[in-house]
């Protein structure tokens, strides 16, 4: 019996060594993942998580016009050679309120180097000259399609476990912030395997929170806030400082003289001297300038990606119209801009009364004085009084007083019609338009052609 038991005893073993031997030369055996437990190093929820607690490099756009990293404090900018010593986050609004009383000038701005960024991976890097610095700050996108998801954040703790390719668990990781999340990512390798300890809260921007229990509901939770909030990775640092709402109350509470006109960044300014837009709560908008001329057109507000939009649209000028997002409200001043390089920066002027260019108004002045007739550049064929009596005659006269010319005038609504000129002015009878009726001048239009009026009080004879 006992001599039996022994081969069966072998015959087992070598039978069980047999099998072993057998199945190291079988194909591996390879255990399908759960995906609703485990996930792979680069699985979409990991991506997706590794986005959210990314470093968030936009609350200095001011200096750096990059959203993928930050500058490490303290630095120096240089403003037009003016130091500014940035120490903490509150130091930028100092370079902001220096930027804002050089809005309507050039300025240069720089750092002193070396400085110090933080990746979004909160790896730190040392930055020797503008030139490398320019180079990594080239390689972010702007205008809120960087990586990071800014809109919903973890809720920490947060307890991750780690697994090798056999499934067999190598490590439990307990993370309490971003930064050690982050570089958690950055250790791992493409075969390690993972799970999160369920449930897991996130808190989005508004404040309100959602916690899930699996990584598709995870992946849903991200994907679905990653819109819900402006990120403001622009670099226009005062867009939200204000709402539709307030830019409609101030659009509306007084004129606003335009400042300054920049086009494809062409500085037009010169061309809009004393020029004013006038918003009414109607959606009408009136271009008008000091002497009169105005132009009337139609505005509008809305908000697009997180930004609020002035839209205004004229017939007669192009140099107003689109779509404008404002970069600024402030107690004095609204300031906008467009994609095309496009400037328009308006100051509050709400002692400004536009002359109307009414028939009573044009009627009366032009009966008051004597008037010199120029063309546009201050020239005409010979120097020429009119005088515009309250019995409707014209009287033509030249410097030494005599009448060269007569005839009659009259005016409806915003015309002149000037009649019966058989001689010097014969060939200005006709209508004509009144452009723009100012202190003492007239602009008057005819087809193509136009005069100009100019009071002249002391040659009345």
């Amino acid at each position: 019996m006992k001599y039996y038991f022994r081969l069966s005893l072998y015959a087992f073993l070598l039978g069980a060594a047999m099998t072993l031997i057998s199945c190291q030369d079988e194909e591996p055996f390879v255990e399908d993942i759960d995906q609703e437990q485990t996930l792979a190093a680069n699985a979409n929820e990991m991506e997706l998580m590794k986005r959210i607690v990314d470093n968030d490099g936009s609350y200095d756009n001011i200096v750096d016009g990059a959203s993928c990293f930050d500058i490490q404090f303290p630095y120096t900018v240089v403003i037009n050679q003016s130091e500014i010593m940035v120490e903490a986050m509150a130091d930028l609004e100092l370079i902001e309120e220096a930027l804002d009383e050089l809005d309507e000038v050039d300025y240069d701005m720089g750092l002193i180097f070396p400085v110090t960024i933080t990746l979004s991976d909160y790896t730190e890097v040392t930055v020797a000259n503008s030139e490398d610095f320019q180079s990594i700050a080239e390689k972010c996108v702007e205008g809120g399609d960087d990586d990071d998801i800014e809109c919903i954040d973890v809720v920490y703790p947060l307890t991750i476990f780690t697994y090798n390719p056999n499934f067999q668990l190598t490590n439990t990781v307990e993370v309490e912030n971003d930064f050690q999340f982050r570089r958690f990512f950055a250790g791992l390798n493409e075969s390690d395997l993972m799970s999160f300890d369920f449930p897991i809260s996130f808190l989005h921007a508004d404040s309100t929170n959602i916690t899930v229990n699996s990584n598709s509901e995870l992946a849903d939770a991200i994907e679905n806030a990653k819109m819900v909030c402006d990120e403001d990775d622009d670099d226009d640092y005062n867009d939200d400082d204000f709402t539709e709402e307030s830019l409609n109350s101030a659009l509306v509470k007084c004129p606003w003289e335009i400042r300054r006109l920049e086009k494809s960044t062409v500085d037009n300014s010169e061309q809009y001297v004393n020029y004013f837009l006038t918003f009414s709560e109607e959606g009408r908008v009136v271009a008008s300038n000091e002497l009169g001329y105005s132009m009337e057109g139609e505005w509008s507000t809305s908000v697009s990606d997180y930004r609020v939009v002035l839209e205004v649209e004229f017939d007669s000028s192009s140099d107003f119209n689109g779509d404008w997002w404002v970069y600024e409200i402030a107690d004095e001043k609204i300031k906008l801009f467009t994609d095309d390089e496009n400037k328009i920066v308006l100051e509050k002027a709400c002692d400004y009364k536009p002359n109307e260019c009414s028939e009573s108004y044009v009627k009366e002045n032009l009966k008051e004085c004597s008037w010199e007739i120029l063309n546009e550049d201050g020239t005409f064929f010979e120097e020429l009084i009119i005088e515009f009596s309250s019995e409707m005659h014209i009287y033509v006269r030249n410097p030494n007083g005599t009448v060269v010319d007569e005839g009659s005038w009259s005016i409806s609504g915003n015309v002149i019609t000037l009649s019966d000129l058989k001689k010097t002015l014969a060939n200005y009878i006709g209508e004509w338009e009144v452009i723009t009726c100012g202190e003492g001048r007239f602009n008057l239009k005819r087809s193509d052609e136009i005069i100009v009026l100019v009071m002249q009080c002391e040659e009345t004879s």
